[in-house]
């Protein structure tokens, strides 16, 4: 049975509770549903250039964002990657929003098969590896960590999802998801792409902790910043047996932290800025509108009326603009129009 080691530091703490702050902070405001999409495109494009970047991937951030608008038919290796991150993150977010993603190893398995098409041969793609591997240090060409046997694989990775199913509501989201990350890159499961499976895998646990923005950001994009220290913190050095018993999981999970922290935080900074375009941007009479609902629940154009001198016609085109930015939605017909707050 897998059981971590580990301990809840007071910088851990402090992490756990500052994302918890932040969370509830975006999941509470409300944004154009425009710039969302936006953000959610943006976000899979770094997502897909930093986490191939990571395993070596060369290119830059400009040249993934032309292929995944692009999306040629004649690719190489490197285009491929970044096309079947970016594919992945598609798929991975439908399944979300449809409540059809929760973590098990046939998710991970099928995760694994689209990121890593067309790269390794069909018996090795969505399947546990049948081989041993070794990870290596490119900066001194020498082995640095030996993985887990063959013959354990299967077994570690059922003990890691029951791990994470059987906390679930016992064990704070992100220190599982956390624990989730880093046991993976240490069982090493697959031929390749185990580093883009795990990290797309990791996104599951974060939605499910009631992330709401999770498709907004890219976590990936904090490890890309710096290589080496996600190497160094997620990863062990020597024989996973000799290992496996004395691994803390502590260090990690403070880096882990910061690294959502960081990404937040540049959520809580942006939206609002992008926000604030012709198309999105809302005056001080929409803000009234909205202001009525908050405390009322409900506006009806005579309401509006006694709060504003604007036409009539011209306060139809208020309520339509908040409508078409789903904020409110309209409600009753005729004389009995109404409108209230549009469920998030």
């Amino acid at each position: 049975m897998f059981l971590p080691k580990y301990v809840i530091s007071d910088q851990l703490l402090a992490n756990i509770k500052r994302i918890n702050s932040l969370v509830l902070n975006l999941n509470s405001r409300r944004f154009p549903k425009l710039v969302l999409a936006e953000f959610e495109k943006t976000a899979r494009a770094i997502s897909a250039h930093a986490s191939t970047s990571i395993e070596g991937n060369p290119l830059p951030l400009t040249e993934v964002k032309k292929i995944l608008k692009s999306k040629p038919e004649n690719i190489r290796n490197s285009e491929r990657e970044v096309l079947n991150y970016n594919q992945a993150l598609i798929r991975l977010n439908t399944r979300i929003k449809s409540n059809d993603a929760t973590l098990t190893l046939e998710l991970i398995l099928d995760i694994h098969r689209q990121v890593i098409d067309g790269l390794l041969p069909p018996y090795e793609s969505g399947r546990l590896r049948e081989k041993p591997v070794v990870v290596n240090d490119p900066r001194i060409g020498q082995v640095v960590y030996l993985p887990p046997d063959v013959e354990k694989i299967e077994e570690l990775m059922k003990d890691l999802v029951f791990f994470v199913t059987k906390n679930n509501g016992h064990i704070d989201p992100l220190i599982i998801a956390g624990i989730f990350h880093k046991q993976m890159v240490i069982i090493h499961p697959f031929m390749d792409g185990n580093g883009r499976t795990t990290r797309i895998a990791t996104k599951v646990l974060l939605a499910q902790m009631g992330l709401d923005t999770f498709n907004l950001f890219s976590f990936e994009n904090y490890y890309n910043q710096n290589v080496m220290k996600y190497f160094q913190m997620v990863g062990e050095y020597g024989d996973y047996n000799e290992l496996s018993k004395q691994i803390d999981f502590t260090k990690w999970l403070e880096y882990f932290t910061e690294g959502i922290i960081d990404e937040l935080l540049r959520l809580t900074k942006r939206l609002p800025e992008a926000s604030k375009t012709p198309e999105t941007r809302l005056d001080a009479y929409h803000q009234r509108i909205l202001d009525y609902i908050h405390k009322h629940n409900f506006i009806t154009n005579r309401d509006y009326a006694r709060l504003t001198n604007r036409a009539k016609a011209t306060r139809n085109m208020d309520f339509q603009k908040l409508i078409d930015l789903e904020y409110i939605e309209r409600k009753g017909k005729g004389r009995s129009t109404y409108y209230v707050l549009k469920a998030p």
